[in-house]
């Protein structure tokens, strides 16, 4: 069974390449088949693969082939599978299944249906191939070709020349990561001599002590690359913009692909950063400073699909407080809660789209419970269980995350209250959205109903974002044990609290109104404050005057090539003595012969000097 793991990777890529070279004969059924069927085989195997791995749970290592030798250096295409790989596999391909199979009612429409299958599979290929990798050559090919498929998705739709300049953005943005991460790469490979990922722990902690300046700047390089492709501060701007895409690409990327690539690198290479703290601290500071960032911008949108966009941020931001404070558990725990709950949330606001002539605005929708009631049970039990509501799959996660930032020496105490906030920022905001969608005056009617392709995925979403909490992930083996020791009851009180507290908010703001903020909201400085939520706190805006306008503007300089007019200068003189060569030649014997006596007496002139 185990020397069939690589075809759970093979087998989309293969779908993808059929898809791209017969789309123009192939029916809308067999490419139906062929996208939807090749990742449920790939689900299938993995889950064979799964409980192959559970009755015996040893990592092993399946190595298919050499992919170079270069002296020392032979870099295999090789899998290591253990429990993590386990996790990030199942996430990708069930999670991915159930988007795909939604993806057949939600695009059945769209022209370009083989291609959109196409670069789906690719995307799921790219992904697989990234967390089965067993080394970081392998990884880092998996990592470029999630970027590359991102940008075929987010600008699916090249129509419009919005989604080209988002998918643009988003390539850009992310290369800035991937450009730190190669370095890091090299760094290791330098140090180290290997970048086999098992052998490079064994490798560090051999030459490497704690606190060392090497360890510290291998892991910054790499936190860049996760930053990126995570979307974190300071390089989380292209994911909201990323929205461009097809509602169900979205949920691909936000729930079972690209943004939890950072999360698994940095937990991938975790003894890596027990040798550096500071990097450590650094991660959890970028994830705390994220999810509040995120979390108030979220509060301000109109755009369901931002909202939820600003949310992913944020989420990931806990999970990188997970992996800074060393709850490397908790954080792939969240991972994969986050996958269960946040791919609900997208594709109920994907049926809700397709439903309302492709509405997006949350204030120009309303009244849709009664309407919409799979949507609207779909939608409430997602936002629950972000929320992180007693006893949905986000509230057993988050917490895990939240007790474990407390009891970090030091800081701890800080962190765990940033996340409270943060927590409470996201209970508002995601009720906000239940209320003014499904509550209060219909503003849209609905022209379209779910069909059983749509309402089948988001029914077991239902199940995993209520129950997957109670799932025991096998990663025990993988990560240091966490410290058993329990903070005090207060503490776990108030982590429980702050949601419902937050829940209770919103239901008296946007629902009942009798918590009436009219007067707060519309003062100047309150209007203002917004404004700057609302741009992201003008982080775009910075970009745009530091970097992107100043290059327009050397563009410009540029276009004339000022470098080349050195070059067409002796062009423009050698074209002027050609004229004048051209307008001697006369056809008149006498001069011929004249101007050749001229140049003898010259020659000779010249010579007779010399001499």
């Amino acid at each position: 069974m185990r020397e069939l793991i690589g075809l759970i990777a093979f087998i989309p890529l293969l779908s993808s390449v059929a898809l791209i070279l017969g789309a123009g004969r192939l029916s809308r059924i067999v490419i139906g088949c062929l996208g939807v069927g090749s990742v449920g085989v790939a689900a299938l195997l993995t889950a064979a693969m799964g409980l192959d791995f559970l009755a015996n749970p040893e990592p092993f290592q399946v190595t298919l082939w050499t992919w170079m030798q270069v002296a020392d250096f032979a870099p295999g295409v090789a899998i290591y599978f253990d429990g993590l790989t386990l996790v990030m596999m199942s996430v990708i391909t069930g999670v991915g299944f159930l988007i795909h199979l939604f993806s057949t009612e939600f695009m059945e429409d769209d022209i370009s249906y083989a291609r959109y299958f196409a670069y789906l599979n690719m995307f799921v290929a790219a992904m697989l191939i990234l967390v089965m990798a067993d080394n970081l050559l392998l990884l880092y090919l998996g990592w470029e070709g999630v970027g590359v498929c991102s940008y075929l998705l987010v600008g699916f739709w090249y129509q419009n020349s919005a989604n080209g300049y988002a998918a643009r953005k988003a390539f850009i943005v992310t290369r800035i990561g991937d450009t730190a991460m190669a370095l890091g790469l090299f760094l290791l490979f330098t140090e180290l001599g290997t970048l086999d990922i098992q052998a490079l722990g064994v490798a560090a902690n051999a030459k490497w002590q704690v606190g060392d300046n090497m360890p510290l700047l291998a892991c910054m390089l790499i936190l860049g690359g996760a930053v990126g492709k995570s979307a974190q501060l300071p390089l989380h701007t292209w994911l909201p913009d990323a929205m461009a895409g097809p509602t169900p690409v979205s949920a691909l990327i936000h729930a079972a692909t690209m943004v939890t690539a950072g999360v698994y690198l940095i937990a991938r290479t975790h003894e890596l950063y027990l040798l550096a703290p500071i990097a450590m601290i650094a991660v959890a500071l970028v994830g705390l400073t994220t999810s509040l960032m995120a979390a108030f911008t979220a509060l301000t949108q109109r755009d369901i699909k931002r909202i939820l966009a600003y949310s992913t941020i944020s989420q990931i931001g806990y999970m990188f407080l997970a992996l800074g404070v060393g709850a490397w558990s908790a954080g792939i725990f969240h991972l994969m809660t986050h996958a269960f709950f946040k791919a609900l949330l997208f594709l109920s606001s994907g049926a809700i789209i397709h439903c309302l002539h492709h509405e997006h605005d949350i204030f120009k929708m309303g009244g849709l419970r009664s309407r919409m009631p799979v949507t609207f049970w779909s939608f409430m039990i997602g936002s629950a269980a972000l929320a992180a509501l007693p006893m949905t799959s986000g509230f057993f996660s988050k917490d895990q995350i939240l007790l474990q930032a407390y009891q970090m020496h030091g800081i701890g105490p800080w962190l765990w209250l940033g996340g409270l906030v943060g927590a409470l920022l996201t209970a508002i905001y995601s009720f906000r959205l239940v209320f003014v969608v499904f509550f209060g005056q219909a503003n849209t009617e609905p022209d379209k109903h779910t069909g059983w392709r749509m309402a089948v995925p988001l029914s077991l979403l239902c199940v995993l974002a209520l129950l997957g909490g109670w799932i025991i992930i096998p990663v025990a083996e993988v990560f240091p044990v966490a410290s058993d020791h329990h903070p005090a009851f207060w503490v776990e009180a108030v982590s429980i609290a702050v949601p419902l507290i937050g829940v209770a908010i919103a239901y008296l703001v946007f629902y009942s109104r009798q918590l009436r903020l009219e007067g707060l909201v519309k003062a100047p400085l309150m209007q203002k404050i917004q404004h700057f939520w609302f741009s992201g706190w003008g982080i775009d805006w910075l970009y745009d005057r530091v970097f992107v306008k100043p290059y327009y503007g050397l563009a410009r300089v540029l276009k004339s090539e000022p470098v080349d007019a050195l070059y067409n200068l002796i062009v423009r003189v050698n074209q002027s003595l050609n004229h004048w060569l051209s307008e001697g030649q006369s056809g008149q014997m006498r001069r011929y012969i004249a101007s050749m006596v001229f140049g003898l007496i010259v020659l000779l002139a010249i010579l007779v000097g010399v001499l």
